[in-house]
């Protein structure tokens, strides 16, 4: 299987592009835990397909390390896009690209003839507790106490194709991650599991985040749970609608613009590429 190695700030994946006939094995969960181990396999936080469409350039689909399937991804999509438009997959710098949470827009930042970034619409965010999902009564859960394990945590929800637990704390570096990231991922409120981010408020126009992914634990960055972030960020008063989110290995510059859209603009690398034997 010829594949390439990408990330977006740090969140690596496998990317394939399935438009070359690869022949795949029928259990892709199967083989998303294994080419994604970091010992035994390439290593990365997910494989990444690309996909045809009728309905958009091509569809990308995306399994965890875990094997389980993910909806969308902010940072893959990116990666996706570029490598779409350096492989001659598209002709222009805009394209549409069908995932699990709907068609996303990717646009190329150029400079110079090359991608230096890649700006994603991605779409309206879903708020409502039913949307998320998440169980309890009708409306938006914003700065709502949520108890898990030991602890209460005052938490707000928002969807961005796939659910996010943010949780606002004066220092972010201090949280223990590895214990409640778990904790509140598999919390029995949310059917679906959560993502989780603990973000901590620098002023009115930057946070700093950390995450941990449904399916993947704790990853260096998360272009869905950034733009979650800048959203309940801005529900809760602490920013306004254009938020630079900072991650472990850089920044994402996110806007909930007027029309109700999230746009994110980052970065996206290839690594490098190779064969993994099946």
């Amino acid at each position: 299987m010829r594949f390439t190695k990408v990330h977006g700030l740090g969140n690596d994946f496998v990317l394939v592009n399935t438009l070359n006939k690869e022949n795949l094995p029928p259990d892709l969960a199967d083989l998303a835990v294994k080419v994604c181990h970091r010992h035994f396999g390439v290593g990365a936080d997910g494989l990444v397909l690309i996909k045809p469409s009728i309905e958009a350039d091509f569809a990308m689909q995306i399994f965890n390390s875990d094997g389980s399937e993910a909806e969308m991804c902010g940072n893959a999509i990116r990666c996706v896009a570029k490598y779409a438009y350096e492989q001659g997959l598209v002709n222009g710098r805009v394209m549409r690209v069908q995932t699990a949470a709907g068609i996303m827009v990717p646009e190329l930042v150029m400079e110079n003839g090359s991608v230096q970034a890649v700006r994603v619409d991605m779409g309206e965010p879903q708020l409502e507790r039913e949307q998320i999902p998440m169980q309890g009564p009708p409306g938006r859960v914003v700065n709502e106490p949520l108890q898990a394990g030991a602890e209460t945590f005052n938490i707000t929800t928002v969807s961005m194709g796939n659910p996010h637990c943010i949780i606002f704390v004066t220092n972010s570096s201090a949280v223990a991650l590895e214990t409640l990231g778990p904790q509140l991922e598999n919390h029995p409120s949310f059917p679906r599991k959560t993502n989780v981010e603990f973000v901590q408020v620098l002023n009115g126009g930057e946070v700093q985040m950390r995450v941990w992914e449904r399916g993947a634990g704790s990853t260096m960055a998360c272009g869905t749970g950034a733009c979650a972030v800048a959203v309940a960020s801005h529900l809760n008063g602490h920013t306004g609608r254009k938020v630079r989110v900072h991650l472990n290995a850089g920044a994402l510059d996110i806007e909930w613009a007027e029309n109700g859209h999230v746009y994110m603009t980052g970065p996206a690398k290839e690594v490098f590429t190779g064969v993994y034997p099946l």
